[in-house]
């Protein structure tokens, strides 16, 4: 304990949301000071990192879907789990090594949001990779735990406050009262998955293939969940299926709509089993309280109106959204010695 105490004095402890998509560093009294695509440049076959390890993050994204043979840029987390255990640790320890940098003369403790429907392999799998990475002690908290402290709802009163956490690889919906979940529901589907019917769609309705880079942006510029006032068009190319030549077409917002209905209606399917699953004292909370949710799928058009409809509660989206997560580990490490007995963590505790 006493070492503990010393060595936090002359570390840079950090929080770490290990999104699909993103990962977001934040520093005790600092906040947010790092926000990378989880994107990691390697040589083909051998899980070597470009650029003497640094061709992670931004760099990396701008390769995707441009890279030669030589070369792949991939996405080390499916689904908000790791799927390729040693490129999460190149990443990760990239990205601790920038923060950490800056100060700190032990290694740093760190607090990580994990997805709550994973599994204890998966659990453990985070944990040995940021030890690996450079973490000197590792806890885990789950993600609408974090989402919920980091949107500042009231989690340890005695009443119920609702997250609905849209991420890129999974969303997460929970109840919560008095500190902790009450009931929740985790499944693999999100901003990736409507990126991939985008992409589905165009090329089953116009034999025209795009890479993801493409897709996302159609769905930020014209993607929608609901009806708009005044429905949008957008040019996109992308390579001919057919003929093998590249083609640019004009394709409009209702069309994406349509293309987006199968994962939207997946997780309204998930917030509405999660209220079915509350107690009956916690649901009639929710319709003073309402619902909220975050991440970077709350972001697309209509998305809260939709959820509104289909639960007949209020849904606001959260401030700055897309950091939410992360402005919840910042607020565990600052009450590290307070929760740190409630959170799974690793068994060692490193110089």
């Amino acid at each position: 304990m006493l070492l503990d105490a010393i060595s936090g004095l002359f570390s840079m402890d950090m929080g770490i949301d290990l999104g699909t998509c993103t990962t977001l560093v934040c520093v005790r009294d600092e906040g947010i000071v790092l926000n990378e695509p989880s994107v990691v440049a390697v040589r083909k076959g051998t899980n070597t990192v470009l650029g003497n390890g640094e061709a992670v993050g931004v760099v990396a994204r701008d390769m995707l879907g441009k890279t030669p043979g030589s070369i792949s840029a991939i996405r080390p987390l499916k689904d908000g789990v790791i799927s390729d255990f040693e490129v999460t640790e190149a990443m990760l320890g990239c990205f601790i090594r920038k923060v950490h940098g800056k100060g700190g003369l032990v290694r740093p403790r760190v607090v990580i949001a994990v997805p709550s429907g994973i599994t204890a392999v998966e659990r453990r799998a985070v944990i040995d990779s940021a030890e690996r990475a450079g973490a000197r002690k590792v806890y885990l908290v789950d993600e609408p735990m974090a989402a919920g402290i980091g949107a500042k709802l009231p989690i340890t009163d005695p009443t119920a406050s609702m997250i609905v956490d849209i991420g890129g690889g999974t969303t997460e919906v929970a109840i919560m009262s008095l500190a902790d979940v009450a009931c929740c529901e985790s499944i693999r589907v999100g901003g990736n998955d409507m990126d991939e019917a985008v992409i589905n769609h165009l090329k089953r309705a116009y034999n025209l293939l795009i890479g993801e880079m493409s897709a996302e942006r159609v769905k930020i510029e014209i993607g929608s969940a609901a009806p708009l006032e005044e429905e949008l068009t957008m040019d996109v190319a992308g390579r001919d299926t057919i003929s093998g030549l590249p083609r640019k077409i004009l394709i409009t917002s209702e069309e994406i709509r349509e293309a987006l209905r199968e994962p939207i209606a997946a997780i309204i399917d998930t917030v509405t089993a999660t209220l079915e699953k509350a107690q009956p004292e916690l649901a009639a909370d929710l319709i003073d309280n309402g619902v909220h949710i975050c991440g970077g799928g709350s972001l697309l058009r209509g998305m809260d109106t939709v959820l509104s409809n289909a639960t007949g509660l209020d849904v606001y989206r959260v401030e700055d959204p897309m950091s939410c997560v992360a402005r919840g580990t910042s607020v565990y490490l600052e009450n590290l010695e307070l929760w740190k007995d409630t959170m799974e963590h690793s068994e060692h505790d490193w110089v």
